[in-house]
C-alpha cells in the first residue's frame, strides 16, 4: 500500500514540512510515481516512527543521517548501525541517570519546603 505525503504526515504524527526536511537530509528516501509524487509505503512509515523515537532520545540528525545511509546499503552495515545503537543506548542511560539525579534534588527541595510551610501553620 502507497501514502501521499499528508497521509503518511498523519500515520507518522510528523509535519508534512518535517518530512520534505527529512528527505532533504537524506533521512528517509522516499519512492516518486510517473508524477512526481511520494509514494511512502508501510516500511517508510515504520522507519520515520523509529527516527522520531532516535530524535526523542537526543540522538543529533547527523548521526541519524549516518544510521540512515547504512540502513538503505542493506544488511551488510547491520553490525555497524548496532554498535552505533549500542553507543546511543549508552549515552541514553547516562542522560536518564542525570534525569534521575534531578528529580531526586527537586524532591528533596519540595519536601523541606512542604516541611517549612506545615511548620509554620503549628
Amino acid at each position: 500500500m502507497f501514502y501521499s505525503i499528508g497521509e503518511s504526515s498523519k500515520l507518522s504524527g510528523i509535519s508534512i514540512d518535517t518530512l520534505r526536511y527529512y528527505e532533504k537530509e537524506k533521512l528517509i528516501v522516499v519512492e516518486r510515481d510517473s508524477s512526481g509524487r511520494r509514494k511512502y509505503t508501510d516500511l517508510d512509515i515504520q522507519w520515520i516512527a523509529f527516527i522520531k523515537r532516535l530524535k526523542e532520545t537526543g540522538m543529533p540528525i547527523k548521526q541519524i543521517r549516518r544510521y540512515a545511509v547504512l540502513r538503505y546499503q542493506g544488511d551488510s552495515t547491520l553490525r555497524e548501525r548496532l554498535e552505533m545503537l549500542k553507543e546511543h543506548r549508552s549515552y541514553v542511560v547516562a542522560q536518564k541517570e542525570s534525569w534521575d539525579a534531578n528529580l531526586k534534588h527537586l524532591d528533596e527541595k519540595m519536601k523541606t519546603y512542604e516541611e517549612k510551610i506545615n511548620a509554620a501553620k503549628v
